[in-house]
C-alpha cells in the first residue's frame, strides 16, 4: 500500500499524524477524484465516538464544501451504516472517520464509492499522488456554488429499519447481552434488538470520547462473558469501535468467533437456498475446523489473503454471498457491501430462533482445531525464500503427511517485520508445538 492509505483507509494518531490539514486535503482531493470534476454533488460523513472525530470531520467537511459538494453529516454511526446510507441517499461517496478497534488517540478516514464499496487501490493511489506531490486543484466555487452542510434527521433509524427487513422473526423471549465497546453501535445495537422484542443488557454504552475499545468490545470478550454469566443471557454480542465486526458468546460463556458464526449462518442460508454456489469465502487464517464442518454440510470454502477487502473482492468477482474473517468481519453481500457487526448479530440470532436450538448447540456443529503460531526471525530479503528451499519444503510435506488430512501447515511472511510466521493446525496440541518449533528453527537456520 502507499504512504497515506493502508489496508483500511488513512490511519494515525489524531492531530499528529492524521492532522486537520490532511483531512482538509483528503476532502478536496477526494471530491476532485471521486466526483470527476463535477461542480455539484453530495457526500455523507459518519464517525465513531472518538473525541478527535469532530476535529477531523470539520476539516474534511470544509474540503468538500470548498469544492462545491454538499455534505450530509450522519453523526455517530457504525461504518456499515455509512456504506448503506451512501447507497440509500444516492450520494456520490461516503466517508467514515474511525480507527475501528484501535485505541482512542488514533483515528482514520475511509472512503466508500457511490455503491458503498471501499475504494480500489488505484483510486487511493491517485488521491495519494495529488496530496503527496502537492498537485494543485484550481477549482474554487464562489457564492451560491459553495457546498452546503446538511444534518440528516434520524440516520440511526434509517439504518436499523433497513436491518430489520433482513430477518423474518422477532426476538421475543431472548435475553441478549451487548458490549457496545463505547463505540459507534452504542445507540443502534440496543435500539434494534429491543425493537425486535428482545430483553437486552448493555455495557460499555457511555462513550466519553476516550474510552472507545478500552478493555471492552470484540477484542476483550471476557467482559461480555462476565455479563452473560451475570444475566443468564441466551447469547452475548460484542462489537468493535466502528461496529463492522462481531464476536459472540454462548449461554455457557464460550466465545463464538467469526469462523463459527460463518458456519452457523452459512448452514441456515443453505437450508433456504440462499448461500450462493453453496460456498463461503474465508481467509487463510480461518480454522481448518471450518473447512471440515462445511464439507460435512455439503458446502465449499474458498480462501483468500488476510483482510476483509480480499474476501470482498473474491465475493464480488465470483458471485458469492457470504464471507468473512475469524476476527468477526462477516460480509452478507445480499444486504450490505462491507462487514457489518449488527447485521451479523441479527442473522446469528435469527438462526437460533429458526432452529429452536441454543447457540452453543449451533456452534458445536464446528470443532475448532488447536492452532500453534511461532515466529521465525529471518532477514527481510529472505522472507519469501522458503518456497525455493527444498529442505524446508520437504519438511513441510512430511508434516502434512503426519497430519493425514486432519491438519495443515501455513507459512506467512510478515508484511512489516523480518519474520516468517509458522502456523500449524491439528488435533494434538503437544505434537503441534513440537512440529511448529522444529519447523521455525529449520527456517531460521536455512534463511539466515
Amino acid at each position: 500500500m502507499g504512504k497515506l492509505f493502508g489496508t483500511d483507509g488513512v490511519r494515525g494518531i489524531a492531530n499528529k499524524e492524521l492532522t486537520p490539514e490532511l483531512a482538509y486535503q483528503l476532502g478536496r482531493v477526494g471530491a476532485y477524484i471521486l466526483l470527476r470534476e463535477k461542480t455539484q454533488g453530495k457526500v455523507v460523513i459518519g464517525k465513531d465516538t472518538r473525541k478527535s472525530g469532530d476535529l477531523l470531520e470539520a476539516a474534511m467537511t470544509a474540503g468538500f464544501l470548498s469544492m462545491g459538494i454538499d455534505v450530509i453529516t450522519l453523526g455517530v454511526l457504525p461504518t456499515p451504516a455509512v456504506a448503506y446510507l451512501t447507497r440509500h441517499l444516492q450520494a456520490d461517496c461516503g466517508v467514515v472517520i474511525s480507527a475501528s478497534h484501535n485505541p482512542a488517540e488514533y483515528n482514520g478516514i475511509k472512503f466508500f464509492n457511490h455503491q458503498g464499496y471501499k475504494l480500489p487501490d488505484e483510486v487511493e493511489e491517485e488521491i495519494e499522488d495529488y496530496i503527496l506531490n502537492h498537485k494543485e486543484i484550481l477549482l474554487r466555487p464562489e457564492g451560491s456554488a459553495i457546498g452546503k452542510y446538511i444534518t440528516l434527521e434520524n440516520p440511526i433509524g434509517l439504518y436499523t429499519d433497513y436491518l430489520k427487513t433482513t430477518v423474518k422473526q422477532d426476538f421475543k423471549g431472548f435475553k441478549i447481552a451487548i458490549d457496545a465497546a463505547n463505540g459507534a453501535a452504542y445507540q443502534a445495537a440496543p435500539k434494534i434488538l429491543q425493537e425486535l422484542g428482545a430483553e437486552v443488557y448493555v455495557i460499555n454504552d457511555v462513550p466519553d470520547g476516550m474510552n472507545i475499545n478500552l478493555n471492552c468490545g470484540s477484542t476483550h470478550p471476557e467482559v461480555l462473558q462476565q455479563l452473560v454469566k451475570e444475566t443468564k443471557a441466551d447469547i452475548g454480542v460484542a462489537f468493535d469501535g466502528d461496529a463492522d465486526r462481531l464476536i459472540a458468546v454462548d449461554e455457557a460463556c464460550q466465545i463464538i468467533d467469526g469462523d463459527h458464526i460463518m458456519n452457523i449462518c452459512g448452514y441456515n442460508l443453505k437450508k433456504h437456498d440462499k448461500l450462493s454456489k453453496n460456498t463461503i469465502v474465508a481467509t487463510v487464517m480461518s480454522n481448518i475446523g471450518l473447512d471440515i464442518a462445511l464439507q460435512q454440510q455439503g458446502c465449499q470454502i474458498v480462501k483468500t489473503k488476510v483482510g476483509d477487502r480480499y474476501v470482498l473482492e473474491e465475493m464480488i468477482g465470483k458471485g458469492y454471498s457470504l464471507g468473512g474473517e475469524q476476527s468477526g468481519h462477516i460480509i452478507f453481500l445480499e444486504y450490505n457491501t462491507t462487514g457489518d457487526g449488527l447485521l451479523t448479530a441479527l442473522q446469528l440470532i435469527a438462526s437460533m430462533k429458526e432452529e429452536g436450538k441454543k447457540i452453543s448447540e449451533l456452534s458445536a456443529m464446528m470443532t475448532s482445531y488447536p492452532q500453534v503460531l511461532i515466529n521465525a526471525k529471518v532477514k527481510n530479503e529472505n522472507k519469501e525464500a522458503y518456497m525455493q528451499d527444498e529442505v524446508i519444503m520437504t519438511e513441510i510435506r512430511k508434516i502434512e503427511e503426519v497430519m493425514n488430512g486432519q491438519g495443515r501447515v501455513l507459512i506467512r511472511p510478515s508484511g512489516t517485520e523480518p519474520l516468517v510466521r509458522v502456523m500449524l493446525e491439528g488435533k494434538n496440541q503437544e505434537e503441534l508445538n513440537r512440529l511448529a518449533t522444529a519447523l521455525a528453527k529449520l527456517i531460521e537456520e536455512r534463511l539466515n
